[in-house]
C-alpha cells in the first residue's frame, strides 16, 4: 500500500482502528474530517483507498454515504465490521460531576442519548469527530469538558476514561466500507456484490424483481432506498446480496439488467461474515 489512506476523521477515530484492522497495524492514515473530503481525497489522486462507515446496528443506514459512493461512482472492494464501543474521557482528575458539556459526533451523541437521561447537568454539544475532540481537550487542557470516543483515543491523547461503553445497546457495531475509483476483481474471492437499481412505478415491480434474486440462490442482506431526487415519489433501491457461486450472481444480474430502468453495480468484494 503505497499511499496513504483516507479515513474520516484522525488518529483514534473508529474509522482509524478500522483501517489499522483491516490493511494492518502500521498503515498511515490520510485525516479527513468529513465525508465529502474523504471522497474528494480519492478523486484527487491524494489516495487510492477509503473507509467509509454505511451503516450501524442503532442509528441505522448512513444515508449520505450511499449518496456520495453513487454519485461518484465508487467502488466497494472490502468491508469490515466494527464493534463500537463509546468511552466518555476527559482531562486525568476530572469526575462524572466535573463534567458540564460534552461533544461528540452526532452519531455518537446518538447511541448514547440513554446514558446522559441519568446527568441531565451535562448539556450535549454536536462536533465533526469523537477523537478531534479528546485531542483538543488535550491540546488545550479543557476541563469540564468530555469525549465521547474509542479506548485509542485515549490512550493516544492521555484521557482518563470516566465511564465505559457508554452506548445504549451494549452490542453496537458498525459496517464500513473500502471504497476505491477501480476494482481490481478477483472472482475467486468474490461472494457478495453491491447494486443499485431503479424500477418503473408498476404494482410488484419490486417484488418480481426480489423474486428474480431469491430464484438465482441469492441471499438478500440489505435493501436501502432513497429517492430520486428529480422524480417526486419515485426511489432508487441500494442492495446488498451475498452467493455461493459468483455464476449465480450473474444470472441474476442479467436478468435484472432487463428489468430495471436502470441498473449499477457498487462493488463486488468478499462477504466479511460468513
Amino acid at each position: 500500500m503505497n499511499k496513504a489512506i483516507a479515513i474520516q476523521g484522525i488518529q483514534g477515530s473508529f474509522h482509524h482502528i478500522v483501517s489499522q484492522d483491516y490493511f494492518g497495524e502500521a498503515t498511515v492514515v490520510e485525516e479527513c474530517l468529513s465525508f465529502d473530503e474523504t471522497v474528494n481525497a480519492l478523486l484527487s489522486g491524494k489516495t487510492d483507498t477509503a473507509i467509509m462507515a454505511l451503516e450501524n446496528s442503532i442509528a441505522g443506514s448512513i444515508i449520505p454515504n450511499y449518496a456520495l459512493i453513487d454519485n461518484h461512482n465508487l467502488q466497494i472492494v472490502g468491508e469490515h465490521y466494527l464493534d463500537i464501543q463509546h468511552q466518555l474521557m476527559a482531562l486525568p482528575g476530572q469526575t462524572i460531576n466535573d463534567i458540564k458539556e460534552v461533544y461528540s459526533h452526532p452519531m455518537a451523541l446518538l447511541q448514547c442519548k440513554t446514558f446522559f437521561k441519568n446527568h441531565p447537568h451535562i448539556k450535549l454539544i454536536e462536533d465533526k469527530d469523537t477523537a478531534d475532540v479528546a485531542k483538543r481537550i488535550a491540546k488545550n487542557n479543557l476541563k469540564e469538558t468530555a469525549a465521547i470516543a474509542s479506548t485509542l483515543a485515549a490512550k493516544i491523547f492521555k484521557l482518563d476514561i470516566i465511564a465505559k461503553s457508554i452506548q445504549s445497546i451494549k452490542h453496537n457495531e458498525t459496517r464500513f466500507v473500502i471504497v476505491k475509483l477501480k476494482a481490481e476483481r478477483n472472482l475467486k474471492n468474490i461472494n457478495k456484490a453491491s447494486i443499485k437499481f431503479q424500477l418503473d412505478h408498476k404494482r410488484g415491480s419490486l417484488a418480481a424483481l426480489l423474486n428474480v434474486m431469491s430464484d438465482c440462490k441469492l441471499s438478500l442482506t440489505k435493501i436501502q432506498s432513497l429517492p430520486i431526487v428529480e422524480t417526486p415519489w419515485l426511489y432508487s433501491f441500494f442492495v446488498d446480496v451475498t452467493f455461493q457461486d459468483y455464476k449465480d450472481f450473474e444470472k441474476a444480474k442479467a436478468i435484472i439488467e432487463i428489468m430495471a430502468t436502470h441498473f449499477k453495480i457498487l462493488g463486488e468484494y468478499k462477504n466479511a461474515k460468513v
